[in-house]
């Protein structure tokens, strides 16, 4: 495709330039990146577990305060 501007272009070309875009995006998105087994994830998950510091309420205890307003 000749390089050329927006404001130039007709309504037919920039609806194949938008398509083109949109497609190769979507290709992109598809492509795996890399693969990991199920262990490393869950060791991935773990590492990054966020745990509340001590002396938090628990989601229960969250839950009935909420529902005591």
């Amino acid at each position: 495709m000749v390089a050329q501007r927006v404001a130039d272009m007709t309504l037919d070309e920039l609806k194949v330039l938008v398509e083109e875009i949109v497609d190769r995006r979507i290709l992109e998105s598809l492509t795996p990146v890399e693969f990991r087994s199920v262990d490393e994830i869950n060791e991935f998950i773990d590492q990054h577990r966020w745990t509340p510091p001590p002396g938090s309420p628990s989601n229960l205890e969250l839950i009935r305060e909420d529902r005591d307003r």
